[in-house]
Formats: C-alpha cells, sequence, structure tokens
C-alpha cells in the first residue's frame, strides 16, 4: 500500500509587471503556512520518504519550508512537468518514484491538484477545492507506483492551513 500527500503551494506573492508567473515567490504567510503544514505532518508521523515538486518558485519554496519544518532527510526531486499540469501529471510524477518508496508527498498547482485527487478517487472533477497550503493524504492499495491507478484510492484527511494555526 502506498501513502500520498499532495499539497497545493502556499499563499504566493501577486505578480508583478514583466515577473514571470513561474518566478512568483511565496508571500510571508505562505511561508508560514508551508512551515506549519510541515511541523504537522512531523507530528501525525507522516513524513514521506519522498518530496516531488514543481520548479516554480512558489511551490518549491513551498516544499523547501515543509521540508525543514518535518526535518525531511532525503532528497527533493524537482519535476518539471508539475508546473500548470493537469492532474494525470501528478499520477505520472508518482508512477515513476522508485519502489522504495512508501510515501510520498507532491507540492505543485491548482487546479492540477483537485484533478488529481479526483482521479485518485474516483471522484467528480470539482470534488476536491484545495486552499493554497492545503494538503490532503490518500492510501492506494498499489504495492508498485508503476501499478498506480485512477479511482482506488482512499481519502484519510485533508488538511487547510487555517485548520491548524496554533501550531
Amino acid at each position: 500500500m502506498k501513502m500520498i500527500l499532495l499539497m497545493r503551494h502556499a499563499k504566493a506573492e501577486p505578480g508583478v509587471p514583466g515577473q514571470k508567473d513561474f518566478d512568483r515567490p511565496l508571500a510571508e504567510r505562505g511561508s508560514e503556512d508551508a512551515g506549519r503544514m510541515g511541523r504537522v505532518l512531523a507530528k501525525m508521523g507522516e513524513v514521506p520518504d519522498a518530496i516531488v515538486s514543481s520548479p516554480a518558485a512558489r511551490a518549491k519554496q513551498t516544499a523547501e519550508a515543509a521540508a525543514r519544518a518535518m526535518k525531511f532527510g532525503g532528497a527533493m526531486l524537482l519535476e518539471p512537468a508539475l508546473y500548470d499540469a493537469p492532474g494525470e501529471a501528478w499520477l505520472t510524477a508518482l508512477r515513476e518514484l522508485p519502489e522504495s518508496t512508501d510515501t510520498a508527498l507532491v507540492v505543485a498547482h491548482s487546479p492540477g491538484i483537485d484533478e488529481a485527487a479526483a482521479l485518485l478517487t474516483g471522484a467528480q472533477t470539482g470534488a476536491f477545492d484545495v486552499p493554497t497550503g492545503g494538503l490532503i493524504a490518500f492510501h492506494h492499495p498499489a504495492e508498485c507506483w508503476n501499478d498506480l491507478g485512477s479511482g482506488a484510492a482512499s481519502l484519510r484527511w485533508f488538511l487547510r492551513p487555517k485548520q491548524v494555526e496554533r501550531l
């Protein structure tokens, strides 16, 4: 069985004239939320074996802040295909993980996260509305990441940063 954690990047700074969307950094609140969500994962004993992130500044910074807060000791993989990607790209990134990985965290963007969650559970598109910094956990019965299919995962929990503000 595989544990899948999906996280939407935390709150980003608004774009400024001439700046590429890809380069938008986290806002101060976003940095705080990302760290808070990482601490929650650590407290729950859900520190992943692998982190895969979009290389866009706000997603990468979210993954890094969460990793620091949970004391993640592994390497973070940057997956260019996750930037502005549909849900299927999230599943593809998971399917490429080494089999030694039991729990994986993917950090990227909306609407891809909502689509990926719907694909994993077999829910209708639009069933999930993940806010910035939101984190969803699933169990999937696949023994191998290559066998990760749609509709077989079960939702374990869904956390929003505002739910865990006091940590």
